[in-house]
């Protein structure tokens, strides 16, 4: 009987992630679910927003009636025509802001794309504030020379490389907490996480900083809840029956205190399971999403910020600001 009630549980488990299968390999499928409206945004002026800075109550939260411009929570959804740039670079300027990116590139990911990572972040990402680059890899030697504005820097820190990609994936949750507490917190006052396996190609700026930031995930922003893949496994600590919208750990960011809050939340999940004998289905974003459904984001960026042009036309995208790059998890991956 106990077998029985195993198997039951699997398959339930499974359907939503066979839903989402079919949609990921269905290009005319992808193009209907392109077609179901999202929620829409409350509130009648961002003045009702739990502003991150005073320069949110100028977003413009009905100029983009397409799609959601504001959570439950009133917290902002960042989408093209809802911001003026100039004020929130002259804000972050003003306030001295300062970002530090940090990136992973271990193993063949580093060859395949940290040089066009680091060069198309150099045009595009939070242009005029103070950044520094904290490059993770298992092979310094080989990181690229890169030519970066002024008020711009490089470090790079060696990790050691893991025999499964799974692991690579969860463990830099503690990586990310150390270096903050060791450099970040004493140099910068956001932070920014990001794949390696991307490119910038628009505006990535300064209003996009919070203190607490999520992506939606370009795959699911327009999926009902129920198809959602969180983990539905009991046993993990990154189980939930719920949630508000499916994040996507590719790009995470926030204040130094709220980024490490979070990597400390989600390597202590990973930890707990890996003591139980348990994986969560999509690793650390599994763990990301649920930290992010128990301590709600103050500010979350559409999937203008992360898109994957496979997808196909969505008229709610009006510029694309980083894209995924071409996915070669046969040739990269360790198994």
């Amino acid at each position: 009987m106990r077998n029985v009630q195993k198997i039951f549980f699997k398959c339930v488990l499974s359907i939503p992630i066979t839903l989402s299968v079919i949609y990921l390999i269905g290009p005319s499928l992808r193009i209907l679910i392109g077609l179901l409206p999202m929620n829409k945004c409350t509130l009648e002026s961002a003045e009702m927003l739990v502003l991150d800075n005073v320069v949110d109550a100028s977003l413009d939260l009905g100029s983009r009636p397409d799609v959601q411009t504001c959570t439950s929570w009133k917290a902002p959804v960042i989408w093209e025509g809802m911001f003026d740039p100039d004020l929130y670079d002259r804000k972050h300027k003003k306030e001295g802001s300062s970002v530090a990116l940090t990136v992973f590139a271990v193993g063949r990911y580093l060859d395949a794309y940290l040089g066009t990572f680091l060069n198309s972040s150099e045009q595009h990402f939070m242009s005029g504030l103070p950044v520094t680059y904290y490059v993770f890899t298992d092979v310094p030697e080989k990181v690229p020379d890169v030519k970066l504005a002024s008020q711009r820097t490089l470090k790079v820190i060696k990790v050691e490389r893991s025999s499964r990609w799974q692991d690579i994936s969860m463990m830099r949750m503690k990586t990310i907490s150390d270096v903050i507490e060791t450099d970040i917190r004493h140099r910068c006052t956001h932070v920014f996480c990001f794949d390696v396996d991307q490119v910038f190609t628009g505006r990535f700026g300064s209003e996009a900083l919070g203190d607490s930031v999520a992506l939606l995930h370009a795959h699911y922003y327009h999926l009902p809840a129920r198809l959602f893949t969180y983990d539905r496994n009991q046993e993990s600590q990154a189980y939930m029956e719920t949630g508000d919208f499916y994040y996507h750990a590719a790009i995470f960011g926030g204040s130094w205190k709220s980024v490490k809050a979070l990597a400390d939340a989600c390597y202590r999940g990973i930890v707990e399971d890996k003591r139980n004998n348990v994986e969560a289905l999509w690793h650390d974003e599994s763990h990301l999403n649920k930290y992010m459904w128990l301590h709600k984001p103050s500010r979350v960026l559409s999937p203008e910020y992360c898109w994957d042009t496979s997808i196909g036309y969505r008229s709610d995208i009006k510029v694309t600001r980083v894209l995924w790059a071409p996915k070669h998890y046969d040739r990269l991956r360790t198994r």
